[in-house]
């Protein structure tokens, strides 16, 4: 049992007093004191070796840790961590079993408390979460089979410029394809993005993308200029629902990701923050483990596509059997002498019709329908 609470030092010191008295045994003593024999002769040699002082309290905490981390591994963490400040502990330890694959590292659990201990873990506040849908509308199971395009939120420079940080990533590998940083969202920025990591990277065979501009329009099927001039090089662009950026979640995992790394806080110019993102782009693909991918890193997977950019942007092709007829430059599109309205963006291009009955005929352009030319209303239905 243990010594009374109230106060420790005080029974120790008479019961040290009553056994120099040699009035009593060990045995009578451990039962007036109510103590073990066990803690009396432990006290009784502490006071013959050290004095009063033996009586202290000690520590209790092992002399020996055989399960401690190695010195050098806790250093070669810790630098590690220093070097990827937004890394977690599973993410340090997948990249150490790749990089110094000769040690026997510990358990993410250990690395993570090694962090602790050292000030560098920054507590997070738990949020609910949602649990994201990430599988593809498309078939993905190989790299360029399906992209995701988006922009991050823009934020303000040091500059007090906006910034508008263009992402194309390849939904297999999460390979991180393009991180462009402009000023505005327009078709010209983005189409240049395109081209260049068209002729980098070839074609995908789909795009997905959100609802917004440039990506798409509120014209019939949704198509813009730039998802038009995917079509014709033969990629099918998928929209997400509205409001549901969840059905991009591999995308906006991403995002959240990027955000911590380049734009907490953001830099002083565009020149600036774009250094920043094409270092993080690179970290991202050659660094990072990504654990979706069994902690290989995304370029270990990824692989240019086959598909070659064209020098000339072809034409669609349709089957036999379709009419064909071109949109005039108002949007218009003339049918037994009459005029309908199709959409601007698709001016000049060459649409298929099909018809279905004698009143309803329906319009495609590649393989996307666009609506039905009701010829009794005079007028293109939309698609709900």
């Amino acid at each position: 049992m243990p010594w009374k609470e109230t106060n420790a030092m005080n029974e120790k010191m008479k019961f040290i007093l009553a056994w120099t008295t040699n009035e009593y045994t060990v045995v009578d003593l451990c039962k007036i004191f109510k103590i073990s024999r066990e803690t009396a002769y432990k006290f009784i040699k502490r006071y013959k070796e050290e004095g009063a002082n033996g009586l202290s309290e000690r520590s209790r905490a092992h002399h020996r840790h055989p399960d401690q981390t190695n010195k050098q591994l806790v250093d070669i963490i810790l630098k590690t961590k220093n070097r990827y400040p937004k890394w977690g502990p599973k993410k340090i330890k997948a990249w150490l079993e790749i990089e110094h694959n000769d040690n026997v590292w510990p358990a993410a659990s250990t690395i993570s408390s090694i962090l602790q201990k050292n000030g560098l873990v920054i507590t997070r506040k738990k949020r609910i979460k949602t649990p994201a849908y990430t599988e593809p509308f498309s078939l993905c199971d190989e790299p360029n089979a399906v992209w995701s395009a988006d922009f991050k939120g823009y934020f303000k420079l040091g500059s007090n410029d906006n910034c508008y940080p263009l992402t194309i990533s390849d939904n297999y590998s999460r390979y991180l394809i393009c991180c462009d940083c402009f000023d505005r969202p327009n078709l010209y920025n983005v189409k240049q993005s395109f081209e260049y990591v068209f002729k980098e990277y070839g074609l995908p065979k789909v795009i997905k993308t959100d609802n917004g501009s440039p990506f798409a329009s509120v014209g019939v099927g949704g198509l813009s200029q730039l998802s038009i001039w995917w079509l014709k090089l033969g990629i099918i662009p998928e929209r997400i629902a509205l409001g549901r950026p969840d059905q991009n979640g591999r995308h906006e995992r991403m995002h959240r990701t990027l955000k911590e790394a380049t734009s907490m806080p953001p830099k002083s110019n565009m020149y600036a923050q774009q250094i920043v993102m094409d270092e993080f782009r690179q970290e991202y693909n050659n660094d990072r483990p990504h654990e979706a991918l069994g902690n290989l890193r995304p370029s270990s997977i990824y692989k240019r596509s086959s598909i070659e950019y064209p020098k000339e942007i072809p034409e669609i092709e349709y089957n036999d059997g379709l009419l064909i007829k071109k949109v005039r430059t108002n949007g218009e599109l003339r049918h037994k002498g009459r005029f309908y309205y199709v959409s601007s963006a698709l001016s000049g291009e060459r649409i298929a019709l099909r018809q279905i009955n004698d009143d309803c005929i329906e319009l495609y352009f590649s393989v996307i329908r666009l609506g039905v030319l009701d010829l009794r209303q005079q007028k293109v239905i939309r698609l709900s």
